[in-house]
């Protein structure tokens, strides 16, 4: 059996042999009136923090899971059209929210310390956004995506997915990319 774990240097998932683990593929939801595919667009380099999660498997997600060269593909919730509007790579794998120790944040948590971090987020980096998002109807209607995980656990904002369902994703959304 090969045991990941976290290469010393630059976070990425490595196993017992030191050879680089498979890319892991997630759905990271947003509510695009906090935050959208558009401020990622617009940030320096469009590279950006992803944080403020607060849910548990989430989080526990974001510290384990995530690797540099993860695959985002970056779901817009809670508006009038939800959907895939953009696809991003992990630029920087789980490290402490800096916002759980900031009590002038949203996302401040009292009891996290500075020596054991309860939050974690990930830097990711917008590689394409989307002229014409790939909506809600239309994911559902797909039947190679019926087993989603944006469906299996509606309220989780991280959502693993498999390669299979990444790269029906990516020619759904970029056909010259599929």
């Amino acid at each position: 059996m090969i045991l990941a774990s976290r290469c010393g240097g630059c976070g990425c998932r490595m196993n017992n042999i030191h050879q680089p683990s498979a890319i892991n593929n997630w759905l990271f939801k947003t509510e695009p009136h906090i935050y959208s595919v558009n401020d990622l667009a617009t940030s320096d380099n469009k590279i950006a923090r992803w944080d403020g999660i607060r849910n548990y498997q989430a989080r526990n997600f974001l510290r384990d899971d995530t690797a540099i060269n993860d695959r985002v593909f970056l779901y817009h919730c809670q508006c009038s059209k939800p959907g895939i509007y953009g696809v991003a790579r992990i630029n920087r794998a789980g490290y402490a929210d800096p916002a759980q120790f900031d009590s002038g944040s949203a996302y401040f948590d009292a009891k996290a310390r500075s020596d054991l971090a309860r939050w974690y987020c990930v830097d990711i980096q917008l590689e394409h956004a989307l002229e014409e998002p790939l909506l809600l109807p239309r994911i559902k209607d797909d039947q190679r995506l019926s087993q989603l995980g944006l469906f299996k656990q509606p309220r989780l904002s991280v959502v693993p997915i498999t390669e299979s369902e990444s790269t029906h994703l990516m020619a759904l959304i970029l056909p010259q990319h599929a």
